[in-house]
């Protein structure tokens, strides 16, 4: 194998670069912006993070830069109760092998561009875009922006939700818009409100709406996430507005938690799109990874997570299997229900836990105040407790204990 060319530089082609690098197999990542970096606030890190953590070689780096906090933690937004809290403790992580965490977006990419860079298989290329492709006698050729081509002997489409190897290889147009609108923002620690500082992941969740927080950095920041159900009709990443603009969504919940969007500053929007699972990435020697192949929306917290399982499973597969196009078949049928489960399962999520009024709302409470620790820990553990990677990452080899 010469070489892997990878699209895109963000969390999931640089996990991808550098599982390839820990198994011996060069790369070349291949990224449109001018410098390489990430946008966006904080992420949430379930313990099947860390378990691609640890197989893609950066478990300490990435430990030493998390916040551990203590329980997920939901709410009503209407009247500012608490409808239930999953503890995050040494039960949590013995259940599961490893720790939750969260991090801003930036620290995390940041781990792996620095072990990219630190290791002599991995090249990176910026202002770079990948346009199409084409494969011919073994090998894969990419043409960019500049007209320019690039070869090599994989194609890894890690380019995004707008992603052109998918439109290439799937063609199913643009993404679907979900009509939920995000705003975010990270203030100090000390501009939130003092009786709100708690570490915990927190959602508020209310009708058509919902807002979520928590510490990040060391506790020198929050976290704000703010979403409206308002049926935006078309996508917007990134968006400055305005703080009238923002609370236009939450007026009907209670002041308690409409303090929160108060304390923000310089929100951006973004309106939330994903796309109906598929099941075919692969073409020949070409295959997608992360949001290209199974954007999510943000409800379960697993874009990067799944990403970086996504670069578990292909490193994994590239490594032990000798004919490339069996390999990524092999790396297809390990990721593509357990993905499409993430991604229909927030939908629903959003729909059913997060949003709902009147006697929706009353019967979530009731259910989810019914269940303790226990009952939690089964709920969830098709998603943290199995990657569906265990050929790749063993629970021998977790390390949560000692997290």
């Amino acid at each position: 194998m010469t070489r892997v060319l990878i699209a895109g530089g963000g969390i999931g082609g640089l996990a991808a670069a550098i599982g390839l690098a820990q198994r011996g197999m060069r790369s070349l990542v291949l990224e449109k912006a001018p410098q390489l970096g990430e946008i966006g606030a904080g992420i949430q890190l379930g313990p099947n993070a860390f378990h691609a953590f640890d197989y893609l070689g950066v478990g300490d780096t990435a430990r030493a830069m998390a916040v551990y906090i203590d329980s997920l933690r939901l709410m009503d937004a209407l009247d500012g109760s608490e409808i239930t809290a999953i503890p995050l403790d040494e039960g949590f992580r013995t259940r599961f092998g490893n720790p939750y965490a969260v991090v801003h977006r930036g620290d995390l990419h940041g781990v792996f561009l620095k072990a990219c860079l630190e290791n002599p298989l991995v090249e990176l290329r910026t202002n770079a875009a990948v346009h199409s492709y084409r494969q011919e006698g073994g090998q894969v050729s990419v043409q960019l922006a500049d007209g320019s081509l690039e070869t090599g002997s994989v194609l890894i489409g890690a380019d995004g939700l707008w992603s052109n190897i998918r439109q290439q290889l799937v063609g199913d147009g643009a993404p679907r818009v979900s009509g939920h609108t995000t705003y975010r923002s990270v203030i100090p620690t000390e501009d939130m409100p003092q009786d709100l500082r708690w570490n915990a992941a927190t959602l508020w969740a209310g009708p058509k709406c919902h807002i979520v927080h928590y510490p990040l950095q060391g506790w020198k920041a929050f976290n704000l996430v703010v979403t409206y159900h308002n049926d935006a009709p078309e996508p917007v990443a990134g968006k400055p507005v305005s703080h009238d603009e923002v609370r236009r969504g939450f007026e009907h919940i209670a002041p308690r938690a409409q303090q929160i969007i108060d304390k923000g500053k310089d929100w951006k929007l973004w309106v939330l799109c994903d796309r109906d699972p598929v099941m075919n990435w692969v073409d020949g020697r070409v295959a997608l990874l992360g949001d290209a192949a199974h954007p999510m929306l943000q409800y379960f917290a697993q874009g990067a997570c799944m990403a970086m399982e996504d670069a578990v499973a292909l490193s994994h597969c590239l490594s032990h299997i000798d004919d490339v196009e069996a390999a990524l078949d092999a790396y297809q049928k390990m990721r593509q229900l357990r993905t499409a489960r993430v991604q229909l399962q927030s939908r629903a999520i959003g729909e059913h836990v997060y949003h709902p009024a009147g006697a929706h709302a009353a019967l979530r409470n009731a259910v989810m105040r019914a269940r303790g620790p226990q009952d939690w820990y089964d709920q969830i553990e098709w998603l943290y407790g199995s990657t569906g990677l265990e050929g790749a990452v063993s629970r021998e080899t977790r390390r949560g204990a000692s997290a």
